[in-house]
């Protein structure tokens, strides 16, 4: 369990310790853009390994168990959560690494997707550890998929920070026309749902279906845990 433990707040450390804060900024100036991205994503690579190696070798303390009431709506909002990272994937986004250079469009950025949220691909993670937190009731799980679920959540406020931080009034126009929670800039009138919807399309959607139908069917052989 230690080795779990260990490997979870290697891989927090270098994201709150390191991405989207002033060391970043200081990393990058002295090595730059291009090195610092391959190094940071090496370390991510590695930091996750580990915690699955981790997760794999932890043994079990049950704490509330497999409860099999959660299992229908497990699996609802884990095609949601799919949904928000594939289609979000798909959105040329100013929130996704070397697309900076969008938030000179300023509201004309926020399209499709990015009208529900500027942060689909972390919602979407964020979404899929809740669940599969409350699903799998034991510490390993607890350990594992809080640590993710803190990262996805935590990283919507970093990134922010980091485009507010080294896009100054090119961020305002795009931030004032989105927002992080989803949802909350349509709610507030500041996009459109119809638009959002209109934008996306149709066949972002559907890769995304086809992605969760393999995941559904596959689920069982690659984790060992059938989702029927």
């Amino acid at each position: 369990m230690l080795n779990l433990v260990a490997a979870s707040a290697f891989f927090l450390l270098i994201h709150f310790g390191v991405s989207g804060t002033r060391l970043r900024d200081a990393l990058v100036a002295r090595l730059g853009e291009g090195a610092y991205r391959g190094m940071f994503s090496l370390a991510s690579a590695a930091g996750l390994v580990w915690m699955i190696y981790g997760y794999r070798q932890a043994p079990t303390v049950d704490l509330w168990g497999h409860p099999a009431g959660l299992r229908p709506a497990a699996l609802v909002l884990v095609f949601v959560a799919v949904l928000f990272v594939g289609v979000g994937l798909a959105t040329p986004s100013p929130m996704q690494v070397g697309k900076e250079a969008k938030l000179k469009q300023g509201a004309d950025a926020a399209r499709g997707m990015l009208r529900i949220t500027r942060h689909p691909f972390l919602w979407g993670v964020g979404l899929w550890a809740l669940v599969h937190l409350s699903v799998n009731g034991d510490l390993a799980s607890l350990i594992l998929f809080g640590s993710l679920l803190l990262l996805a959540l935590g990283g919507t406020r970093s990134i922010d920070a980091k485009r507010r931080r080294l896009f100054g009034d090119d961020w305002a126009p795009f931030a004032q026309a989105t927002s992080s929670v989803p949802f909350a800039a349509i709610l507030g009138g500041r996009s459109s749902l119809g638009a959002a919807v209109a934008e996306i399309g149709v066949v972002r959607p559907l890769a995304a279906v086809v992605a969760y139908a393999l995941i559904f069917y596959f689920h069982g052989r690659l984790f060992g845990a059938p989702l029927m």
